[in-house]
């Protein structure tokens, strides 16, 4: 018998989690080198999933803590979807998905684990991947570290934002 161990993500199925208020909000505060954020823009940025359902899974947020997209700025909703595509470009580009999963889930009735803060998820996906052991089998592979999809990540979305400049667009975007 084989055996996946991922000992991460026990805090994360018991439900042990300690009160630290939004993560996505202290994320914002941790130093480069603590987090997961891979891309910052004036008013959104791009974060991996602490909790991936494949390796590269993202997830594009506003600065502001706000749950619904009726809450944000129209410069705000802009940026989102200006991030969300640059976000499918750096997939593309560093992983070579066969198809992308984008998702926003709005309240607990729609799947939003943590619906106080505005977030989509950006899933990259391939033919044969093994989300049928999530099914089957309640746990999740991943054949690449959270280091390592942030290192592999971030210079992907630094020339990605540097050549759209360069086009004539915006930084964040």
């Amino acid at each position: 018998m084989e055996r996946l161990w991922s000992p991460w993500r026990l805090d994360y199925v018991t439900g042990s989690k300690a009160d630290v208020g939004c993560v996505f909000c202290t994320e914002q505060t941790l130093l480069e080198s603590e987090s997961l954020i891979v891309h910052t823009g004036s008013q959104c940025f791009v974060i991996l999933n602490r909790y991936p359902y494949n390796p590269g899974h993202l997830m594009v947020l506003p600065n502001r803590h706000v749950p619904a997209l009726a809450d944000l700025s129209a410069e705000e909703l802009h940026e989102l979807a200006d991030l969300t595509r640059l976000a499918e470009s750096a997939l593309v580009t560093a992983y070579r998905p066969q198809g992308i999963n984008v998702g926003i889930n709005l309240g607990l009735s729609a799947g939003a684990g943590i619906r106080e803060h505005l977030h989509v998820h950006l899933v990259p996906r391939w033919n044969g991947d093994s989300n049928f052991i999530t099914v089957v089998g309640n746990t999740r592979v991943l054949p690449e570290d959270l280091q390592q999809s942030t290192a592999r990540l971030r210079p992907v979305f630094a020339d990605l934002a540097r050549k759209n400049v360069e086009a004539g667009g915006q930084a964040g975007g």
